[in-house]
């Protein structure tokens, strides 16, 4: 018997609910990991409060890092002993130990800590399929990255700037505005005080930016597009303030033939060889001190509940992970 967060009904974070469970031996294709580190990320939010359904009762969390302990029938390229992490489901990682599907686990680099791993896998991979296939991007752009503060923007502005990029990004206060400038934003826009459509404007002589990465949605959506040049790409990757409600797509002509582009992580990772060669890539850049993966809140997994409090108040930055 082992614990795990699991919730029987969708609502706010106190449904959230510190449960022993029967992990039971891995089935074919399966590996059991023990966590060391649970990565924390918005859609958690998404899931616990109904916004994107699933069946109950559930398990949550969708990113983790540890050691294989057991593996199931059929698993030929995991070990017991391996130092893994995964993300992008199923859920079930707000837990002490877990089966799940071995082609979604990665073998960890020794060089990197789990810690590292489960604060990074989620947001490190959202940011390299945003960076270099959603819009790839080259030397010399200048792109807008919202919520530049946080996990998937501290690593998005740091990994643009590493390839040649001006990044600008918006934060909702003058700390923030400094963390995202000390990790490759060059032009941070306070968005409570300053109409990020209009300084954006400005930063790029009135030409805009072909591409903007928008994970807050609602609030957001339709300046973003504004800030957009002829034939520029928005790209729509979440929903903090809202789903973004229905518009005219004649718009888009109006605004210069503008691209849209609704991505998520289980496209983008559904083969293996992509996973892990997105992975890799992630590992490098990590590894080279190009990106620095800030881990600057850690809650006991028990208490998943406040953290979700904290991350749904904005008072978190960079990356949080849960231990066990």
């Amino acid at each position: 018997m082992t614990h795990a967060i699991r919730f029987n009904k969708t609502g706010g974070p106190e449904v959230l609910q510190w449960e022993t469970v029967d992990v039971g031996a891995p089935a074919a294709g399966e590996v059991a990991v023990r966590h060391h580190a649970v990565g924390l990320n918005y859609i958690d939010t998404y899931h616990r409060s109904g916004l994107y359904p699933v069946p109950l009762p559930s398990g949550l969390g969708l990113e983790g890092a540890g050691v294989v302990v057991a593996v199931g029938e059929g698993v030929s390229d995991l070990v017991p002993g391996d130092r893994v992490a995964y993300a992008g489901g199923p859920l079930g990682a707000y837990s002490e130990v877990r089966n799940l599907p071995a082609h979604r686990v990665v073998k960890l680099p020794a060089s990197l800590s789990f810690e590292q791993g489960a604060a990074m896998m989620l947001q490190g991979l959202t940011a390299q399929y945003l960076l270099r296939r959603t819009y790839r991007v080259q030397p010399g752009d200048t792109v807008l990255i919202h919520a530049a503060a946080g996990g998937v923007g501290l690593i998005a502005c740091q990994w643009a700037k590493a390839l040649g990029a001006t990044v600008i990004g918006t934060v909702g206060s003058d700390a923030k505005a400094e963390l995202a400038r000390a990790h490759g934003c060059e032009h941070p826009i306070v968005y409570t005080r300053e109409n990020f459509t209009e300084r954006v404007r400005e930063i790029t002589g009135g030409a805009g930016v072909p591409v903007v990465y928008d994970s807050i949605g609602k609030d957001t959506f339709m300046d973003s597009l504004r800030c957009l040049r002829p034939l520029g790409m928005m790209v729509l990757f979440g929903a903090a303030s809202g789903p973004v409600p229905p518009f005219d797509l004649g718009l888009l002509n109006t605004l210069g033939s503008l691209f849209v582009t609704r991505p998520s992580i289980a496209a983008y990772t559904a083969k293996r060889e992509d996973l892990l060669a997105m992975a890799n890539e992630l590992f490098d850049v990590v590894g080279s001190g190009k990106v620095r993966v800030e881990i600057n809140q850690r809650y006991a997994l028990k208490d998943a509940a406040q953290a979700h409090r904290d991350l749904e108040a904005r008072r978190t930055t960079g990356s949080t992970i849960l231990l066990p």
